[in-house]
């Protein structure tokens, strides 16, 4: 079993080179297609949500060490974009049959977090 103190530096080990591709795809994209559309974020979500999909499933299936689990999908993809968590939580809801939960999860999240900007920008504005 894996301490504490290894599992959080392995997941920030990922986070690391997640948060700079993030950073340095979102600049070649605004460079290549411009700022116009949010081109880098919208990249980095879908191509999230695929990387994610693909090794929580092929991690599962070959049984992975948690250690590397935890430097991929926590650490990496967790920093990369966290909409591939959201994406994935809201599958793996729809596959355990909680489609209640997976409507007002996959649903919820994106409105209320928009509300949560608005209000966070309205309470800024104030100050």
């Amino acid at each position: 079993m894996e301490t504490p103190l290894l599992l959080t530096l392995w997941i920030a080990l990922g986070a690391i080179p997640g948060a700079l591709s993030r950073y340095y795809l979102t600049l070649v994209c605004v460079e290549k297609l411009g700022g116009e559309f949010p081109f880098g974020t919208f990249i980095i979500n879908l191509s999230g949500t695929f990387l994610i999909g693909f090794f929580a499933t092929l991690f599962q299936s070959i049984q992975a060490d948690p250690l590397l689990n935890s430097f991929v999908i926590i650490g990496f993809l967790g920093s990369y974009t966290t909409f591939s968590t959201y994406a994935l939580d809201t599958s793996n809801l729809l596959k355990l049959a909680s489609y209640k939960r997976a409507v007002l999860y996959g649903l919820g999240s994106p409105l209320m977090g928009f509300l949560g900007v608005e209000l966070g920008i309205a309470l800024a504005q104030r100050l």
